[in-house]
């Protein structure tokens, strides 16, 4: 039996395909680990979502921003991106299904030492702290009201942590957080602008996984959703996305022995930009 964490998806289906192949998946004995956005931008989220839910008992996904939009564009509350790929999965004939379990799925994971999410973690949070607020907003997702949290899902503010926080403005802090959050300030107010190298970081904010006294240091990190930042390992930080979307690789690691196995972008999946990592 093996776990493996892969990297951002998001739609690239035959590079999926192809590194789960270059692994020897068996879904009798190993198991995935998702990082999250494994829809959109890509040519192929339908297939990429209709895999995963068929085998669901084999896999773990965090939920990520892309995947959230998803179920924002679905129920009509914001219009798709320019660049968005979503309109083969909103008409397939299973698309409520597919999203139903969409929606079901965690936004944070941990099991022995590791702790995934797609984008990053507030510092005051403790691997257990990150966990329970990450279900405020599964319970959220998962409810009768669910529409009424993407309603309001959108949104930069509140932008830091306060335990005193409640109601819509709560829920958003801990989604951004957890799904789009790449750096912030010394006292962790997020930036939602910065999405480049980390040479390029302007002065006065951080990655959010460098900064001092970070309360979840005591957990392994696995995340992806920072493209620009690539492939890094650490003892206690694992970043997996190595911008399969833009012509870069697509990433597992066997969490066992930490070995690393990559696939280039397939053809079919590339879109019309060079990514430099």
């Amino acid at each position: 039996m093996a776990t493996y964490a892969i990297g951002d998806i998001q739609g690239c289906y035959t590079s999926f395909i192809q590194l789960i192949e270059k692994i020897g998946f068996n879904p009798s004995r190993d198991r995935l680990w998702l990082v999250g956005d494994l829809i959109n931008r890509g040519p192929d989220s339908l297939a990429a979502l209709r895999w995963a839910k068929q085998h669901e008992n084999s896999l773990t996904l965090v939920l990520g921003n892309h995947d959230l939009h998803a179920l924002a564009v679905a129920e009509g509350y914001v219009e798709a991106h320019r660049h968005d790929t979503l309109s083969a999965l909103l008409d397939a004939p299973d698309a409520s299904e597919l999203l139903a379990w969409l929606r079901g799925r965690p936004l944070a994971h941990a099991e022995d030492d590791y702790l995934m999410v797609h984008a990053g973690v507030l510092p005051q949070w403790s691997g257990t702290r990150t966990l329970a607020l990450a279900g405020e907003v599964e319970a959220a997702l998962r409810g009768p009201d669910y529409r009424n949290f993407l309603v309001h899902m959108y949104g930069n503010h509140p932008d830091h942590w306060q335990d005193e926080l409640h109601g819509r403005g709560r829920l958003r802090v801990i989604t951004n957080a957890l799904t789009r959050l790449r750096v912030c300030t010394l006292d962790g107010v997020m930036d939602f602008r910065f999405k480049g190298e980390v040479k390029d970081i302007p002065t006065g904010l951080v990655p959010w996984f460098d900064l001092p006294d970070r309360q979840s240091s005591d957990s392994t990190l696995i995340f992806g959703h920072w493209s620009a930042l690539g492939l890094v390992v650490r003892e206690r930080l694992i970043a997996l996305d190595t911008g399969c979307l833009w012509n870069g690789q697509l990433t597992a690691m066997r969490l066992e022995d930490r070995r690393l196995f990559q696939v280039p972008c397939a053809a079919a999946d590339a879109i019309n930009k060079i990514w430099h990592a």
